[in-house]
């Protein structure tokens, strides 16, 4: 493993609290990633692979956790990855210039903090007793493409938009939403990291480190979010974050 210096010490810390974070509702971590990466000065080059392929090895934790646990429904998943899948692989190669992927990523965070701190607050509430609907394959397939687009310009896996939505249209129940994400945040972050990987090649030197400390955190998060309730003020406090590189990006 290459050595690493501070600034990449600092990173890992907080690769390894978000992937705790946000591990533990079924998301991977990408817009917590690229939080702390623009806070921290990265370019748009650096962010995208690296947050991918940390998006990679979380999700593949989570995916495999959550289907042990009996949480991951792939006849919903399906219909949301037809689409996402081939539109995250494509958005990927799609080269952005530096202004605008600050801007398109700064709106991301910002609705990524929103969605966060709303989760905190939703933490303590049972929604088992909730009357599901099916889920429409229209509508899937539309969301799917339209978050699979966003996920590969920015760098994300998209789940900051399919749980809500899931959760919204009552197609699942709070602890299914996090296993059919993360099944969704896997795949698209697969596909993401292949168009990119196809169209420039290039992974930092300090990935295989950074890894090792989400790998920690993923298995840490997974057993909050599959056995008990996540911790609230954390993530407010991870909210917060994403609301400060929002504005970094945003008005910098």
């Amino acid at each position: 493993m290459p050595a690493m210096g501070e600034v990449e010490w600092i990173l890992a810390g907080l690769f390894l609290l978000v992937a705790v974070l946000y591990s533990s509702v079924g998301h991977a971590g990408a817009s917590g990633y690229l939080a702390a990466m623009a806070l921290l000065g990265f370019a748009p080059e650096q962010m995208r692979p690296t947050a991918l392929a940390l998006n990679l090895l979380v999700g593949g934790i989570g995916l495999y956790r959550f289907h042990r646990a009996g949480l991951v429904d792939f006849r919903k998943v399906l219909p949301f990855v037809l689409a996402s899948a081939p539109a995250a692989y494509f958005a990927a190669r799609y080269p952005i210039d530096k202004a605008s992927y600050s801007l398109l990523l700064g709106g991301l965070l910002l609705v990524s903090a929103v969605a966060v701190w709303r989760s905190a607050a939703r933490l303590s509430e049972d929604d088992a007793g909730v009357v599901l609907r099916p889920v429409r394959w229209l509508p899937a397939l539309a969301a799917g493409a339209a978050i699979g687009t966003l996920s590969g310009l920015t760098g994300t896996g998209g789940a900051i938009f399919l749980t809500p939505l899931l959760l919204l249209m009552r197609w699942t129940h709070s602890r299914e939403a996090s296993g059919v994400s993360v099944a969704f945040v896997w795949i698209n972050s697969a596909l993401g990291l292949a168009g990119l990987w196809s169209a420039t090649g290039a992974l930092p030197a300090a990935l295989p480190g950074w890894l090792l400390a989400v790998g920690v955190g993923a298995l840490l998060g997974t057993q909050l979010g599959i056995h008990r309730l996540p911790l609230k003020g954390l993530r407010q406090a991870l909210a917060l974050v994403l609301l400060v590189a929002a504005g970094k990006l945003l008005l910098g």
